[in-house]
């Protein structure tokens, strides 16, 4: 039962800190009203948190419970080359709609920058674990190409996917995100279809 408010907690925290973030702006808010939003204390954050540049690694928390909810929703007759698109213009939809470019950026910034804490690159991560299950189901089924790894190609995925989110947020978002990928996910992932 510990754990689980543990999470509640935590979870409670980095989402009212990314709903302020995107109402009001990374700089505009702070700690004290992320404390508010979330119904916590004090002590309860700086327990999970350094500090607000600390909350800019759970962006990966949030896209996870993104993938979460998607996994309910994937119908498992449907080709799985297809999922993985489908996944994609998910979390690009969610990107777009509810974080904003500059939290993005910033996120690109500091998973850079940190020594510690690279959470996009975390293999223990619901994205990559429902990516490796999704990928070994592909090849299972003959709809992925067999002759490369699980792992290879949830790699390849996951680097198409950071490129794009990297580019948008270079680009200024000059263009949408969701639409863009439409066109260039499956055309770089190919050649991991199976025949």
């Amino acid at each position: 039962m510990a754990r689980k408010n543990t999470r509640n907690t935590r979870g409670k925290i980095i989402d009212a800190a990314w709903r302020l973030f995107y109402r009001q702006g990374y700089d505009d808010t702070t700690v004290e009203e992320i404390i508010e939003e979330s119904g916590t204390s004090r002590g309860s954050f700086y327990h999970y948190f350094q500090g607000k540049d600390s909350l800019l690694s759970t962006l990966a928390d949030v896209f996870d419970r993104k993938y979460e909810e998607l996994m309910e929703t994937l119908d498992p007759e449907q080709n799985r080359f297809d999922q993985l698109m489908r996944l994609n213009r998910e979390l690009f939809a969610m990107l777009e709609s509810s974080i904003s470019l500059d939290l993005a950026a910033r996120l690109y910034a500091y998973q850079l920058v940190t020594r510690g804490d690279k959470s996009l690159m975390d293999r223990n991560r619901t994205y990559y674990k429902l990516l490796r299950q999704i990928v070994l189901q592909g090849q299972e089924r003959g709809e992925l190409r067999g002759d490369f790894t699980v792992n290879e190609v949830v790699r390849a995925y996951a680097l198409c996917e950071r490129a794009l989110i990297y580019d948008w947020c270079l680009s200024g978002g000059d263009y949408s995100l969701t639409q863009y990928s439409r066109t260039m996910m499956p055309m770089f992932l190919q050649g991991f279809r199976g025949k």
